[in-house]
């Protein structure tokens, strides 16, 4: 008997603990990342757990709940593949979620950590507060940081650097003790017009608060219909990329449903390089 690859089998733990916690289906034959008042909403929704596997009975939980669960689930998916990858992409890896009553936990990386100062100046002055409002604020769901290096590891196959220069380089634990965002991971277990902006948003600010390179930015999400999903992948690319969650799934049960348009929106996203399965996600980051 064949094994499954590494991803194939984190992709189906993934959608198990889904299922068994937060994916589930009420009285009405609901799933619970349904809108439950929008009848294409249910019938895909409904097509895509039948296509997963059997889910818990339960009424839905509460929204927060329902995010924590995902968030928490997503980061499990992530770490398990992404920190497997090291003969893709060497390095000290951390994948983990930022405490979201942090408001500016971004500032613990190298890029960001100048946002500390400016939460300092403005808690300190009303008037500068006022005026810089709260761009600065970035809490992203989960993040994945990669830790300077010392001279002896950079310099272990051969000579690469030394006193004289390469001393502003963020790599060199030398001349850096912060870690390195590398991606930004949200986390939208289901998709409105509010929570859409707000990922935007959050994007925009990674962009134009940083002092280095930008980290990845993406969003994965269980949302159901197309149109929604449209609403955050297509743009002018603050987003890398959006992962659905169960991204074939989806597909064969629009395709068996014979919904046109929403047949017609997924393979633009698709063919527009804007929308991906979760599996694609970790090599994605590797890249």
């Amino acid at each position: 008997m064949v094994q499954p690859s590494l991803i194939s089998a984190a992709r189906t733990r993934f959608h198990s603990e889904l299922l068994d916690s937060v994916l589930t289906t009420d009285r009405s034959g609901i799933p619970s990342n349904a809108d439950r008042d929008n009848r294409f909403s249910v019938a895909i929704a409904r097509g895509i757990v039948e296509r997963l596997g059997a889910s818990a009975s339960a009424e839905r939980l509460p929204g927060h709940r329902s995010g924590s669960r995902f968030e928490r689930a997503c980061e499990q998916f992530v770490n398990d593949i992404f920190l497997s990858l090291g003969h893709l992409r060497p390095g000290n890896w951390t994948v983990a979620r930022i405490n979201v009553r942090d408001k500016i936990g971004i500032a613990r990386f190298e890029q960001y950590q100048h946002l500390s100062e400016l939460e300092s100046l403005a808690n300190s002055n009303s008037v500068l507060a006022s005026a810089i409002g709260s761009d600065y604020i970035i809490s992203p769901d989960i993040v994945i940081s990669r830790e300077p290096e010392p001279d002896e590891i950079i310099n272990n196959q051969r000579q690469v650097v030394d006193s004289s220069y390469a001393l502003l380089a963020n790599l060199r634990r030398r001349n850096n003790s912060l870690p390195i965002l590398h991606a930004s991971i949200s986390c939208k277990w289901t998709i409105r017009s509010d929570r859409a902006q707000n990922a935007r948003s959050e994007a925009l600010n990674l962009i134009r608060n940083r002092k280095g390179r930008l980290p990845h930015i993406v969003v994965v999400t269980s949302e159901p219909l197309p149109s929604r999903i449209a609403s955050l992948a297509l743009g002018t690319g603050d987003i890398d990329c959006v992962y659905h969650f169960a991204l074939p799934e989806l597909q064969n049960t629009v395709q068996e449903l014979d919904y046109g348009d929403s047949q017609e929106m997924m393979e633009i996203m698709i063919s527009g390089r804007r929308l991906r399965d979760i599996s694609d996600l970790p090599l994605d980051l590797a890249a």
